[in-house]
């Protein structure tokens, strides 16, 4: 299926989670915010929470700083 990630189409299986598309993107272990079609997706649900086809899907990284 396509989903658009971080602006950008993304090839991937269909039923793929939250999660499986993290590792798959290199963003295991990090922090970091999901939104899936403008929603927020807590990190609870990241296992859980399957992509469809034409979902839009952003990651952005936690930055510290001051």
């Amino acid at each position: 299926m396509l989903i658009t990630l971080n602006g950008d189409a993304r090839e991937c299986a269909s039923g793929t989670s939250v999660s499986a598309l993290l590792d798959a993107a290199g963003y295991a272990g990090k922090r970091v915010a999901v939104e899936v079609n403008l929603e927020i997706v807590p990190r609870s649900a990241h296992a859980t929470h399957l992509l469809a086809e034409g979902d839009r899907v952003e990651i952005v990284h936690a930055i510290g700083g001051g």
